[in-house]
């Protein structure tokens, strides 16, 4: 048996030779990574979930890099899709891309190395879990979740399956990097009181019932949220306005602005211990303590920008010194490896299977600070929070809030 098969392999073969003389077999350039393109065992293939706005953004900035071959996107909005479609076949210069409606048969396929997620918040722990379960790398808009469980469910996953998991917060240091470096380097002493300023939370308003627009799956599109009847005023850029899908200012610019703000004071791999709503009194302003004697609030602060802190020995701003006269030290932070920003961060991290600048444990603690505030301002009263056990301290109507039921058949 073993016999027979050599000899069938062997003519085969010399069958080959002979068509190999009369017609020669040509490489294509691009198959060996001429024309300014890696070659294939050096590429990253990628699909894009959630292709509206910022997605569609996002994915033209990702497939700008020569490693990036994009096959497939994702959306519940035809014309979303079909226009993401259009964009990767132009660049690609063929067909090939593929347009699901439905996340799961984007995440599932064997082909694809890195999922980007950029669905309104309350898909991304589902569509990025599923992902990571898949074996797929993972690059996630802010805010990464809509509830506190959510992002330890995500974070523990990626652990777990050994994943790289980028959350999607560029400002952080493209933007900030300059109080970094003023505040790392110790020029404004022992950091004593820090001010964020972004909007604030999330409500409870139900639109009233208007057609659904024509190719769009509705039903897909809450997914795990409660049902309700379509509104424009929900899709395609409103839905940040309503608790069911995100939560509000403080999640969406809260992502850059307290993540800015806890990495400036090495705060980014811890939480605060007490969270105080304002009381229209002692406390004007959302306060956060930490245990380290640092005091942060939502709003205000004294010199402007969107991040202002104030140490022992001066005051800084997002942009540098609060006196702009002063030079900003050239002080080294950690930040992105490799090249091109936030995306390049993540692409390099896929090969090198490092963990990424706005890796997803770092982007859960930004976000527990920002959902935190929520839950208080929503309560009206003051919570403990334990930074270590991740868990709010006595008070178990609160705790509730740390996640919330999905509707079925969505589990997580």
């Amino acid at each position: 048996m073993a016999t027979a098969k050599r000899q069938v392999t062997r003519r085969s073969f010399l069958k080959g030779l002979a068509v190999a003389g009369a017609a020669p077999y040509v490489i294509p350039a691009s198959a060996l990574g001429a024309e300014g393109r890696p070659a294939p065992s050096n590429r990253i293939v990628m699909g894009f979930v959630g292709v509206g706005g910022q997605g569609t953004g996002d994915m033209r900035g990702f497939i700008g890099f020569p490693e990036v071959q994009a096959v497939a996107v994702c959306d519940t909005d035809k014309r979303q899709r079909d226009g993401a479609q259009g964009i990767i076949n132009s660049k690609n210069g063929n067909a090939d891309c593929k347009a699901y409606g439905d996340f799961r048969e984007l995440v599932t396929r064997p082909d694809i190395d890195a999922v980007f997620c950029a669905t309104p918040d309350h898909w991304h722990a589902l569509v990025t879990v599923t992902a990571m379960k898949n074996g797929k790398d993972v690059y996630c808009e802010k805010p990464e979740s809509l509830t506190i469980r959510e992002g330890q469910i995500m974070r523990d996953t990626a652990r777990r399956y050994g994943r790289v998991f980028s959350g999607g917060s560029q400002r952080v240091w493209d933007d900030y990097n300059r109080g970094h470096r003023v505040v790392w380097s110790g020029a404004i002493g022992k950091v004593q009181e820090v001010w964020v300023n972004v909007g604030g939370p999330s409500g409870e308003t139900i639109e009233p019932a208007q057609p659904v627009p024509e190719g769009m799956d509705w039903d897909m599109w809450l997914g795990p949220a409660p049902w309700r009847p379509y509104n424009k005023a929900y899709h395609p850029f409103n839905w940040r306005n309503y608790k069911d899908f995100s939560g509000g200012g403080m999640t969406d610019w809260g992502a850059h602005g307290f993540g800015g703000a806890t990495y400036m004071c090495q705060l980014h791999e811890t939480g605060p211990v007490e969270i105080i709503p304002p009381d229209g009194k002692e406390y004007r302003q959302l306060t956060y303590k930490y245990a380290n004697g640092i005091i942060m609030h939502r709003d205000g602060g004294s010199y402007g920008g969107l991040i202002s802190v104030r140490g022992t020995d001066g005051e800084a701003t997002d942009t540098g010194f609060r006196d702009k006269k002063q030079d900003v030290p050239n002080f080294f932070v950690p930040n992105y490896k490799g090249r091109g920003g936030i995306f390049g961060d993540f692409l390099q991290c896929v090969k090198t299977r490092e963990r990424p600048f706005r890796d997803i444990a770092i982007a859960v603690r930004t976000l527990t600070v920002c959902h935190l505030g929520n839950i208080a301002n929503w309560l009206k009263r003051p919570l403990k929070w334990d930074p270590v056990k991740e868990e709010i301290v006595g008070d178990p109507e609160a705790a509730r809030w740390l996640d919330r039921p999905k509707r079925a058949p969505w589990t997580l």
